[in-house]
């Protein structure tokens, strides 16, 4: 039996040795050659083969055949169209920008305008009639009515302010402070430069506060409960405010100036070169819809304010040069190389910031409207702030000190002597008036058509913001929510072992508090829909009820949005 095993196994062990020869012997087929060139193409062919094999692997391999196959090769963009239809909205974004950002500076431009102009014009006139219905209505024996209203009262103010700090600043020798600053070093004029444009803003924010403390003291109704120092302290601190920031532009002047009269432009050129260093902080931040609206509002003031120290600068120049028009053309090129790299530096600024931040360029139609809507707001009869005073609150830009600065350096290079004269400085002051009445006039026809177009005309109805509303969203801003877990006592079974209970887990309030809004036509230009509206997105969307929703932090509208809200949230 054993003998049989043994001799079956041999015969298929020869079976199968002829089977392995026979396959040597036998010619390729067309399959057996398709796998064996592929073999040898990805170079794993036997050390054994042909040849023939092997040259034909090489000549596969060549660099001939490699360059073909690069310069042939073929893709489609189809296969990602979303992709690249973004792309190219972003360019067009990015082309469209200057455009509108300068529509946006124009219209914010001929704002600081007029609000400047109406120091100059209109101040002084109401000054005037409000000091006149001041002696004559207790002449008449009218005392039931109030001798002056309350925004007769914020017009003496103001005049009383300008006329203390204009004798106050007679004082200053202009010439001494230019002499002192062109002897400092060019390095140590830079970082002078640098830290006043620092101090600026931050005498900007906290000077517009002064102000309004004085005029909300000055005008609170006497019923009230005493709660202020006092109007004559107010009055003092809005006194020195006054002055010491009209100083600050003083110097400031003063440094452009020895940067337009040096020899060899160097700090001229190094001044130019500080606003590059702008786009470097603040492209590569987040910017929100409002942060945008924020920085655009402190560009707008930032250009004006330059074109009127470069107006002082080219005032002193022309009296030091007796006032030869050929000097004039000397400056012209210094002038335009700062106007140049000031609208530059915007541009791509702005540019920048709404590529990476992905907003698009109908955000700055929305910023306009805004900025038209304080103009037509301030005309009704229920207004409750000063054209002029929403101007600063929203731009930063304080007409005062940079007026009273203006005043000082044209009284001081300008000398009025004989009637002549005289009557020059009476058609100057009616030309500068027919200037604002114009302005003001083709200002509000502007603001009245983007307020239609924004379908902004309900809300020139609206009741003002109270203190109460503020102060419950800034402190819903402030306060976050903590989801609580109920306590839950540990049970046992019926073996007596000890169960923990199902504790429910915490919603994922990071999805919950970012429902999806609603947009309208008539709230475009808003970040977030009416209160009501939002209270029921939130009840369907997340199921929120009760207390829950007072620890929601509201976002802030457009038009709640001034100059000083969130200088401090730039960067989220």
């Amino acid at each position: 039996m054993a003998d049989s095993l043994l001799t079956g196994l041999g015969e298929e062990k020869d079976k199968e040795k002829e089977g392995r020869e026979k396959d040597r012997h036998v010619p390729k087929t067309e399959k057996n050659r398709e796998r064996d060139g592929f073999t040898e193409t990805l170079g794993f062919n036997d050390k054994n083969g042909g040849s023939k094999s092997q040259k034909r692997s090489l000549s596969d391999l060549s660099l001939v055949r490699f360059i073909t196959t690069e310069l042939t090769r073929g893709y489609f963009l189809e296969h990602n169209e979303a992709k690249y239809t973004e792309r190219r909205e972003r360019v067009y974004t990015c082309l469209r920008i200057p455009k509108e950002l300068e529509k946006l500076m124009t219209f914010g431009f001929f704002l600081c305008l007029d609000t400047f102009l109406y120091v100059f014009t209109l101040l002084p006139l109401r000054v005037i009639l409000a000091l006149l219905r001041l002696i004559t209505v207790p002449c008449c024996g009218l005392s039931g009515s109030r001798l002056l209203q309350p925004a007769q009262v914020c017009d003496v103010l103001k005049g009383f302010i300008m006329v203390l700090c204009y004798s106050m600043m007679s004082y200053v020798d202009y010439s001494m402070m230019y002499h002192l600053i062109r002897g400092q070093s060019v390095i140590k004029l830079y970082i002078i430069y640098n830290m006043l444009e620092v101090a600026d803003r931050l005498f900007s924010s906290f000077g517009q506060d002064i102000l309004d403390a004085l005029y909300w003291t000055a005008t609170e109704p006497k019923e009230k409960k005493r709660a202020h120092i006092g109007v004559i302290p107010h009055f003092l601190m809005a006194v020195l405010y006054v002055f010491l920031h009209a100083i600050l532009i003083m110097v400031q002047a003063t440094t452009l100036n020895v940067a337009f009269n040096s020899h060899n432009k160097s700090l001229l050129t190094i001044m130019m070169s500080n606003n590059f260093v702008e786009i470097k902080g603040s492209v590569f931040k987040k910017f929100e819809k409002n942060n945008l609206f924020q920085m655009s509002n402190s560009d707008i003031k930032e250009r004006f304010t330059n074109y009127i120290l470069l107006l002082i600068v080219c005032l002193r120049n022309m009296e030091q040069f007796s006032w030869n028009p050929d000097h004039l053309w000397v400056l012209f090129p210094d002038v335009v190389m700062v106007i140049t790299s000031e609208v530059a530096v915007d541009v791509v600024k702005h540019a920048f910031i709404t590529k990476f931040n992905d907003i698009s360029a109908d955000v700055y139609g929305e910023y306009r409207a805004s900025l038209a809507f304080d103009l037509v707001s301030s005309r009704q009869k229920n207004a409750y702030t000063d054209y002029s005073d929403s101007v600063s609150r929203r731009m930063g830009f304080i007409p005062l000190p940079l007026a009273l600065l203006l005043i000082r350096v044209v009284t001081s290079s300008v000398k009025i002597q004989g009637s002549l004269s005289v009557m020059c400085v009476l058609l100057f002051y009616l030309g500068m008036i027919t200037l604002k009445v114009l302005n003001s006039i083709v200002l509000l026809g502007t603001s009245c058509t983007l307020v239609k177009e924004a379908n902004m005309e309900e809300k020139l109805f609206d009741p003002p913001p109270s203190v109460v509303s503020s102060r419950a969203n800034s402190r819903a801003n402030r306060t976050k929510q903590t989801p609580t877990v109920p306590h839950q006592e540990p049970t046992t079974n019926k073996a007596g072992i000890p169960q923990t209970p199902d504790v429910p887990q915490p919603p994922n309030w990071a999805e919950n508090t970012s429902p999806i809004l609603p947009k309208s036509d008539s709230d475009t230009f808003l970040t977030t829909p009416d209160e009501e509206d939002e209270d029921k997105i939130i009840n369907t969307d997340t199921g929120l009820e009760g207390d829950e929703l007072k620890h929601r932090a509201p976002k802030k509208d457009l038009l709640e949005i001034d100059r000083f809200t969130i200088c401090g949230n730039r960067i989220d």
